[in-house]
């Protein structure tokens, strides 16, 4: 791990000790709830945890309905926009043979991918005002800043500039 005047650095792999064919697709299985869980290990979650549709549709989102420790939560699956993808990282494991450096300790690497998450609110229906989906916006921003200019835009940019003026 780096340390430098802006902060920690590190490295992230994408294509992780995965062959991209074989990773493991969550798509349908990742879910952002609002509480946090003290606990890092493997879990049946899929035995207690079943949400469902409940046929309910606001702001153009399907709701879903779970409970989580007799909490009953009301969510919304979201697509990934084309083009972007979502990884879940782990810490890449360094050789046996290697000594773990501190260049190794900031190094991640894929274990598996999604193109969906579900967002739970507790308190509240799914909407366009939350926070996570609001976020999403940020890729259609991302999308236009990068997009290359034309010189028909740029034209067409100026003259609306000289009519306004």
């Amino acid at each position: 791990m780096e340390r430098s005047n802006n902060g920690i650095s590190g490295t992230i792999d994408l294509n992780g000790s995965i062959p991209p064919s074989t990773a493991v697709d969550l798509t349908g299985k990742v879910h952002q709830l609002p509480c946090c869980i003290k606990f890092n290990g493997p879990s049946d979650v899929s035995h207690y945890f079943k949400p469902k549709s409940t046929g309910v549709i606001v702001d153009g989102l399907s709701v879903e309905e779970a409970y989580f420790r007799g909490r009953k939560l009301q969510g919304t699956t979201v697509a990934i926009p084309h083009g972007y993808s979502g990884f879940v990282l782990g810490k890449k494991m360094s050789d046996a043979k290697s000594k773990r450096s501190k260049e190794d300790s900031s190094c991640w690497e894929t274990k598996a991918k999604f193109q969906n998450i579900t967002l739970w609110n507790h308190d509240s229906l799914p909407s366009e005002n939350d926070a996570s989906l609001r976020a999403f916006h940020l890729f259609s921003v991302a999308t236009a800043l990068h997009q290359p200019v034309s010189v028909e835009d740029l034209e067409a940019a100026s003259i609306d500039q000289e009519l306004e003026l």
